[in-house]
């Protein structure tokens, strides 16, 4: 089986995790950092982990309101979803209401200080999302 990356797509970061060989495990690997809504830097930032990692399908986190709409932040995940299949790559938009929320009790659980869970959040983040599709395909 091939690794799987999970994204979690902010404004102007984004939040990178890969699972293991076997898809089981989902494990944080970087925050990238861009400009304000510059989703094409973003993407040749993730050029890196999509060779190194030699990726086929990304699990990229799909915002929505807690009432299931889709809403501007929705819009431009499906967006970047689009730059992605035109890469070549398999993407799957999964829900991440509250993959954030959670990634911070886990923090803060883990005694995590408020300036370190700032750095690493994203990514945090990406791994509840990636977490989730490794789990629903077991």
């Amino acid at each position: 089986m091939k690794r799987i990356l999970g994204l979690d797509l902010g404004s102007r970061t984004c939040g990178v995790s890969v699972s293991d060989v076997m898809g089981m495990i989902a494990r944080p690997v970087e925050t990238l950092r861009f400009q304000d809504d510059d989703y094409d830097q973003c993407l040749v930032l993730l050029q890196k982990y999509i060779n190194e990692f030699q990726i086929e399908t990304v699990v990229l986190g799909l915002p929505k309101h807690m009432n299931g709409d889709i809403g501007i932040r929705g819009e431009v995940s499906i967006a970047f979803k689009e730059k992605l299949e035109a890469q070549g790559l398999k993407v799957v938009l999964w829900d991440e209401r509250l993959t954030t929320v959670a990634a911070e009790r886990i923090l803060i659980a883990a005694d995590v200080s408020r300036k370190k869970r700032k750095q690493v959040i994203d990514q945090m983040a990406s791994v509840q999302i990636l977490q989730g599709y490794l789990d629903s395909k077991s």
